[in-house]
């Protein structure tokens, strides 16, 4: 487009005494344009160009009508190649791809439906990456489904045994155990899907025995359709942008997990959990008051009954078993030894 800068600078460069080349090489315009300039023909602006015919004009109406007529069912371009073609069309299927694109309705936005649970059934779990490289920063995130209750513990990794220790302090923090808890597929939860028939997985050794220590079942995503656990990763964003971004902003250091951890307590006891949710038209710390009664009651701590099966096996291996208390007395021998004689 030729906006009025570049007509006044043709008309400056003319009126120097340029000539019609000179202006090209400075300008960058083609010289028929200049000289339309110089008449007065141009207004600075290009019109809109006229299409060119193709092949596939005399073949858009039937293709119009064939669409309309097929509605929700899907005609491929391959198949209405074939049925031009019998009509006489002899261009080629790029063009008429294109233009299907522009005539066939758009599909309808797949819906996202939201699962609204019972106060203790669901525990909507996840980790959240704010920074990689040498100085790595994640979030574990879990949010009650009900009440939309929520937890974070900022971490370096995503280890089997982060991921249990969090989710144990995240129970502690509830004050309680929910029915189930709703996961992504990673390999420290499960190790692989359908490993024993649909539905029936194999899961992570370590994983699978806290779950059973709390008595908490596991439930995972279906790959790729992370909208499944909705609730948690849309908390996500909210993390980053109301409690992360301005904590990194307001310093120069990066925020690291010490950090992090110390700030994002009091910003969930006083913001997070107390604002007004935008989809429950409630605060999560009033709806968690009935949440809280439902859940079951918390378990020994898991890592003290590990701590305490070390302590007992060791105490096994350490007391040896006395030499002795595997042999006879001599009397025993000797009394053998004489019946032998005898």
């Amino acid at each position: 487009m030729l906006n009025k800068e570049i007509q006044v600078e043709v008309d400056v460069l003319h009126r120097q005494g340029k000539s019609i080349r000179a202006i090209e090489r400075e300008t960058g315009v083609a010289r028929n344009t200049i000289r339309s300039i110089l008449r007065g023909e141009h207004d600075g602006c290009y019109g809109p160009r006229t299409a060119r015919p193709t092949k596939l004009d005399p073949f858009k109406p039937y293709l119009r009508e064939r669409l309309e007529a097929a509605g929700e069912i899907h005609l491929p371009a391959t198949v209405l190649m074939r049925e031009i073609r019998a009509h006489g069309y002899d261009g080629g299927v790029t063009q008429l791809k294109e233009h299907l694109r522009e005539i066939r309705p758009a599909p309808p936005p797949e819906p996202i439906v939201r699962f609204e649970t019972k106060p203790g059934s669901q525990l909507q779990i996840d980790f959240v990456v704010f920074r990689r490289g040498a100085l790595p920063l994640r979030a574990f995130t879990a949010e009650l489904g009900y009440s939309r209750y929520a937890y974070v513990e900022f971490t370096d990794n995503e280890r089997s045994e982060t991921l249990i220790a969090c989710l144990e302090r995240a129970l502690q923090h509830f004050g309680g155990v929910p029915g189930h808890v709703l996961c992504d597929n990673p390999k420290t939860i499960v190790v692989k899907r359908d490993a024993y028939g649909e539905g029936v997985h194999r899961y992570h050794a370590a994983c699978l025995d806290f779950t059973k220590h709390c008595g908490v079942a596991i439930r995972l995503c279906a790959p790729y359709r992370a909208q499944t656990k909705g609730k948690v990763e849309r908390f996500h964003r909210y993390l980053r942008e109301s409690f992360f971004n301005p904590l990194q902003a307001g310093q120069a250091d990066l925020v690291d997990v010490a950090q992090a951890n110390r700030e994002v307590q009091p910003w969930l006891q006083d913001v997070a959990n107390c604002r007004i949710h935008a989809t429950l038209k409630e605060r999560p710390v009033d709806r968690f008051a009935t949440e809280r009664e439902a859940l079951r009651p918390l378990p020994l701590p898991y890592a003290g009954q590990c701590q305490r099966f070390v302590i007992k096996a060791a105490t096994q291996i350490a007391v040896p078993t006395p030499i002795e208390s595997l042999q006879h007395p001599l009397s025993v021998y000797e009394l053998a030894a004489q019946e032998i004689g005898a």
